[in-house]
C-alpha cells in the first residue's frame, strides 16, 4: 500500500530537483522513466495476484505483443496461464523464457512444473535434468520426487521428498503427495504416518485427511482418527472408510459406515446414499 505514496514523492522530488537545478530534457526524460517502471512493476504484480487470471492473461498477452523481448512480462503471461489453469498454452509461454537469452533455472523449474500439469512427463524429466544439481529449491526437488514416482523409482523419489520436506516451513503438501505415493506402493503403516505429519501442519487439508482414511481402512481400521473435522467432513471421511472396508470384503462392517455417515451429514448425502443403494443391490443379487 506504499508505492502510490512512494510514486508521489518521487514525482515532488523531480519536481523540486527541476526547481533548484533545471535539468535539461534528457534529465527529464530519465526521471519520467523510472517513475513509469515503477508504476508498471506494481501494476504486474497485482496482475499476478489480486485481479481475475484470465483478465491477467489479457493483460500481459497484449504487453508480451508489445514487448516480445521482455522476459519478465513472458514469465507474467505464463504465470497468469497456469492461474487460468491454461496449461497447454503455459508450457509453450515458459518454453519461449526457457529460450530466452536471460533464463534461469527457476525458469527451467517452472517449464518442468507446466510440463508436469500437461501430463508431460518425460519433457518434464529432461528440463529437469538440464538444472545443475547445486541449484537446491523446494520446488525443485518435490518436481523431481513427482517425476520419479511416476518412474517408479521408489528409492529416488524417496530421497526427494525427503530433501523437499526439509527446505520449506509449510510441507503440508509435499507430505500428503509422498504419503500418496506410499499407499500407491501398499505401504500402509508408512502413509498412514506421513497423512498424520501432513496433518500436523495443516490440519485443514481435507485431501490428507481423506488419504489418511485410506491408508487405515487398508489396514482394517475402521475407525476414524482422532484429527479435526467439521459434521461435513466427518460424514465425507465415514463414506470413504466404508467403501474401504468394503474392497477388504468387510460388507456388513462397511454398511454400518454408509449408515453413520448418512446419518452424520447434516444434509441429504446422496453419495452415500448412493452407495448404499448399489451395495443392497449387489447383495441381493
Amino acid at each position: 500500500m506504499r508505492h502510490p505514496i512512494f510514486v508521489t514523492l518521487c514525482i515532488s522530488s523531480a519536481i523540486a530537483l527541476g526547481a533548484c537545478e533545471k535539468p535539461g530534457n534528457a534529465d527529464v526524460e530519465r526521471a519520467n522513466s523510472s517513475v513509469n517502471v515503477i508504476d508498471e512493476s506494481n501494476l504486474n504484480n497485482i496482475m499476478l495476484s489480486a485481479v481475475d487470471p484470465n483478465e491477467a492473461v489479457t493483460y500481459f498477452q497484449r504487453t508480451a505483443a508489445e514487448n516480445p523481448d521482455r522476459i519478465d512480462i513472458l514469465r507474467g503471461l505464463a504465470k497468469s496461464l497456469i492461474r487460468a489453469k491454461k496449461h497447454i498454452e503455459a508450457a509453450a509461454v515458459w518454453t519461449r523464457v526457457v529460450e530466452h537469452p536471460e533464463a534461469t533455472n527457476d525458469d527451467r523449474v517452472n517449464l518442468a512444473d507446466s510440463l508436469i500439469r500437461r501430463g508431460e512427463w518425460d519433457l518434464a524429466e529432461a528440463t529437469l535434468d538440464t538444472i545443475p544439481p547445486t541449484y537446491e529449491t523446494f520446488k525443485r526437488y518435490r518436481l523431481e520426487a513427482m517425476v520419479a514416482d511416476s518412474n517408479k523409482e521408489w528409492k529416488s523419489a524417496d530421497s526427494f521428498y525427503e530433501i523437499a520436506v526439509g527446505l520449506t516451513t509449510r510441507p503440508s503438501g509435499v507430505l500428503n503427495n509422498w504419503g500418496y505415493s506410499k499407499l500407491s506402493r501398499g505401504d500402509y503403516q508408512d502413509a498412514e504416518e506421513l497423512f498424520g505429519e501432513a496433518l500436523k501442519y495443516n490440519s485443514d487439508l481435507f485431501t490428507a485427511k481423506n488419504n489418511l482414511v485410506l491408508a487405515l481402512g487398508a489396514q482394517r481400521k475402521y475407525d476414524l482418527p482422532i484429527i479435526p473435522m467439521s459434521q461435513t467432513e466427518r460424514a465425507q471421511l465415514l463414506h470413504t472408510m466404508a467403501l474401504a472396508a468394503i474392497k477388504q470384503g468387510d460388507v456388513a462392517t462397511g454398511k454400518g459406515l454408509l449408515h453413520q455417515a448418512i446419518d452424520t451429514h447434516p444434509q441429504h448425502f446422496e453419495t452415500a446414499v448412493r452407495s448404499m443403494r448399489a451395495l443392497e443391490n449387489n447383495v441381493i443379487n
